[in-house]
């Protein structure tokens, strides 16, 4: 089965996370794919741009809680993202959960449409954003994040764009992306190339320094009995046993 399906048009490759019956939750097979794929446009050059986008009304739920990828297959799929010598745009159309946002931010540009809502619900089973930080923390408003990595709560579109989530939010996504996409296609590759080094270099300086010990971290919450206790608290739809 596969789980990213692809359309071409005039330049850009749209890249749509395929998997709506989990929610496009982040598994092993999923992130393979997905990275097979970019590889492919990397190497394409009648590929001038990337949109990542999603099928079903959940961008991604984040980490597959059935299937996880290893935390060093996830770092690598994000630096993927932010190295790739050619723009990465996503277009969100529905929610986006935990490690989704991870890979929301690891793109250059986001567009969200009003109604998509975003949240950062890790701590509610017992884990914390740890790899999702490497790309999050050099994008987004520092105050801002503390409050929704720390409560879970839920956020609009109009909140995410605030605090640089995405780029721009709009009831119509695709004319939100229409301008955008309309520029990347009259710019030309090598000057889009070395700007998106200008603009990654701060966050792939992030990648080198701390990749290693937020998988290492990531691995120790996700063999935790709170962690345990959360998961198994979500797949039977209750609430965890420290919920009071």
């Amino acid at each position: 089965m596969t789980l990213i399906a692809r359309a071409h048009v005039r330049g850009v490759e749209t890249l749509a996370l395929d998997s709506p019956h989990n929610r496009n939750a982040l598994s092993a097979a999923l992130v393979g794919e997905l990275a097979a794929a970019l590889a492919d446009c990397a190497k394409d050059g009648e590929v001038r741009a990337i949109v990542l986008t999603h099928t079903g009304n959940t961008f991604s739920a984040g980490a597959d809680l059935k299937d996880p990828p290893d935390p060093d297959t996830l770092v690598g799929l994000l630096r993927q993202i932010v190295e790739l010598d050619k723009p990465v745009v996503a277009r969100v159309t529905g929610h986006v959960r935990a490690g989704g946002l991870g890979l929301l931010a690891a793109c250059d540009i986001a567009a969200a449409a009003t109604e998509s809502t975003f949240a950062f619900t890790e701590v509610r089973i017992g884990l914390a954003p740890a790899v999702i930080s490497l790309t999050l923390l050099p994008r987004t408003d520092p105050r801002a994040l503390a409050r929704h990595y720390l409560t879970g709560e839920r956020f609009d579109a109009a909140e995410a764009a605030r605090i640089g989530l995405v780029t721009a939010a709009g009831d119509d996504v695709d004319a939100v992306l229409e301008p955008i996409l309309d520029g990347l296609r009259r710019a030309a590759p090598e000057a889009l190339a070395e700007t998106k080094r200008l603009l990654t270099a701060r966050v792939l300086e992030t990648f080198d320094r701390d990749a290693a010990d937020l998988t290492a971290l990531s691995a120790r919450l996700f063999a935790s009995p709170h962690a345990r206790e959360g998961m198994t608290a979500f797949l039977e739809r209750r609430d965890p046993s420290w919920a009071v």
